[in-house]
């Protein structure tokens, strides 16, 4: 009987995987979103595990993830601070802490921190009369954060909820445009439509501050280990910059884990190996299957892997390790991404 269980419980996660992979290449879309950086994996143990956390429990961290990953925390309080050397030395930093008052009779509270700094950049402008060449304006440092305020709880033994809103912030610097009201008009190749008039320019500013709102589950299903996960991420209104309105990167996430090794066997010593299988549908690109490994012996050295489908140009491929003794653990994920070499991110953690 136990064969059959576990059987069955293989098929369905191999059918998924076949399936989501199926229906994401036959649905490929492309579309434009503002705040990327709220789509950007800093913690090291889920940017290894390629993202797959929405059905394991990550303390503080599930903020960027799934709240609801949060609301079974053990300790009285879990703190952690990543940094990501992102593409084209840009540096994303997070911040996350949970608080767990009463031993969680009254849920988990937690805070968690981005901020991203995208460098100096030179601005330019188009010649006045559309003349070839541009005027430079000045350097301009673009920069992003975003502060967010969660709450957990544990419903049941096997059901727990989770939320967070976030007050988010980018400012991409001033734009300089052409003024719609001037005088002298500018018209189409076939001289008949007035595109804009280039007579004078006006200075606008692209700073934005929506907010913005993550909420997720998760069910223990009383089989082993087994869990399910659902989240959604980056819910909010459009914004606008300039003449142009855009939507946030809001993303939709099935998710399933498992320790393997209660059907495998513990062996001799304390040992895990964790098996997540995420299921995402995206706003802005193509639906992606996300699977991550995670093994751990004694509880203190942890080895993980992960593989994403639908990657463009990357491999898809995610490794790292981690450390964890007496509340203090540190994680590091390496990711190939592809024509711009590597990702690296580290990420430590302290919980008492």
């Amino acid at each position: 009987m136990k064969k059959r269980i576990n059987k069955r419980i293989i098929n369905v996660l191999l059918g998924l995987v076949i399936g989501f992979n199926v229906y994401a290449q036959n649905n490929q879309k492309l579309a434009q979103t503002s705040f990327q950086f709220l789509s950007v994996v800093t913690d090291a143990r889920g940017a290894a595990m390629a993202d797959a956390l929405t059905s394991l429990e990550a303390g503080s961290s599930s903020l960027f993830f799934n709240p609801a990953g949060m609301a079974r925390m053990e300790n009285s309080i879990d703190i952690s601070v990543s940094n990501a050397q992102w593409i084209a030395d840009i540096q994303h930093l997070t911040f996350s802490l949970a608080v767990n008052p009463y031993h969680g009779n009254y849920g988990v509270l937690g805070i968690s921190f981005r901020y991203v700094d995208y460098g100096d950049f030179i601005g330019t402008i188009t010649r006045k009369d559309l003349e070839k060449g541009y005027l430079e304006t000045g350097i301009f440092s673009p920069h992003a954060m975003a502060i967010g305020l969660g709450y957990a709880k544990k419903l049941t033994d096997m059901f727990s909820v989770g939320g967070q809103i976030h007050w988010a912030s980018q400012d991409l610097g001033a734009s300089v445009i052409p003024n719609t009201y001037a005088s002298k008009p500018v018209y189409d190749s076939a001289g008949t439509t007035i595109l804009y008039y280039a007579d004078s320019a006006v200075t606008t500013s692209n700073k934005l501050n929506p907010l913005v709102f993550d909420f997720g589950t998760q069910f223990r299903t009383g089989f082993k280990s087994l869990v399910f996960g659902m989240s959604v991420r980056n819910f909010s209104g459009e914004t606008k910059y300039a003449f142009e309105n855009f939507q946030l990167p809001l993303v939709f996430t099935l998710g399933i884990s498992m320790d393997l090794l209660d059907v495998m066997g513990k062996g001799e010593f304390d040992q895990s190996l964790y098996m997540s299988i995420d299921a995402s549908h995206y706003r802005d690109h193509p639906e992606q299957m996300k699977i991550g490994l995670e093994y751990q012996v004694v509880k203190m050295f942890t080895a993980r892997c992960g593989y994403a489908s639908n990657a463009d140009d990357r491999s898809g491929w995610s490794f790292g390790v981690g450390f964890s003794k007496f509340g203090f653990a540190f994680d590091y994920a390496y990711t190939p991404f592809g024509v711009f070499d590597k990702v690296q991110r580290m990420t430590a953690r302290f919980s008492y």
